[in-house]
């Protein structure tokens, strides 16, 4: 799987965004290729007849793949945000384990001099502060790490849908230029026709890998559920208390 870059990410949207206008454009090409294949004295009626019907099924073939990509783009946004939340978790990943480092008992310097029941009592209340800050860390961390899987798996199924569109404006190229010629008009049908099956089922592909990797993700995420909803650092649901009146045992 892809690691994942906004800037490669942005690139490939833009190349397939690029591909779709291309495909768009030949599918609109190829009326005028049926027109100048059939517009002469001498071909017969039937003849131009049997090339409107195989560039029609050229055009709805191609529209067929188009749509199907159209499609593959409603979540084209996703890749991103989860990019930007598993960035965003990184910092609190940060700042907590920054906190569990700071009150750990044995790296505050009151825990060395401060004697008495207060002291006593103040080292085993700053313990579960600790204690809960490096929960959070790790929540955090394990979040933006499905985060950034999510993001990369994201990123490899819109490259795969990207080389798909490149694959089929090559051949509607081709099959148009089969139309012109007249006679190899079923070559460029047939042409477009195991291009279509082939695409469809790299998109598929493209797709069965997609799910097999966000389901692994949601695998993860019931872990993390697990891990947000374990109290067992987290009194009653609640941060530990850090106050308490034995401070005057000092």
């Amino acid at each position: 799987m892809t690691d994942f870059s906004e800037a490669q990410f942005q690139e490939v949207v833009n190349k397939i965004n690029g591909g779709l206008d291309d495909l768009s454009g030949k599918i609109a090409e190829v009326p005028q290729a049926i027109a100048e294949a059939t517009d002469h004295w001498y071909v017969p009626g039937f003849v131009a007849d049997a090339i409107t019907w195989l560039g029609e099924k050229i055009v709805d073939l191609a529209k067929w793949i188009f749509d199907k990509i159209k499609d593959a783009l409603k979540g084209i946004g996703a890749p991103v945000a989860f990019f930007v939340y598993a960035f965003d978790w990184q910092d609190i990943k940060g700042i907590s384990s920054t906190i569990s480092g700071q009150v750990k008992p044995e790296v505050m310097p009151s825990t060395n001099t401060w004697k008495g029941t207060a002291g006593e009592v103040y080292n085993k209340t700053i313990r579960p502060q600790g204690d809960a800050a490096s929960r959070i860390s790790s929540i955090s961390n394990s979040t933006s790490i499905a985060l950034q899987l999510c993001a990369g798996a994201g990123l490899t199924f819109y490259v795969a849908i990207g080389l798909v569109l490149v694959k089929f404006i090559v051949a509607m190229a081709s099959a148009i230029a089969a139309i012109g010629s007249a006679i190899f008009s079923w070559a460029g049908l047939g042409l477009i026709v195991e291009e279509a099956g082939v695409n469809a089922a790299l998109i598929w592909g493209a797709i069965g890998a997609l799910t097999l990797v966000l389901g692994a993700q949601a695998q993860q995420l019931v872990s993390l559920h697990g891990e947000a909803i374990d109290n067992s650092v987290f009194p009653g649901g609640h941060w530990p208390d850090p106050a308490t009146g034995s401070y005057r045992g000092g």
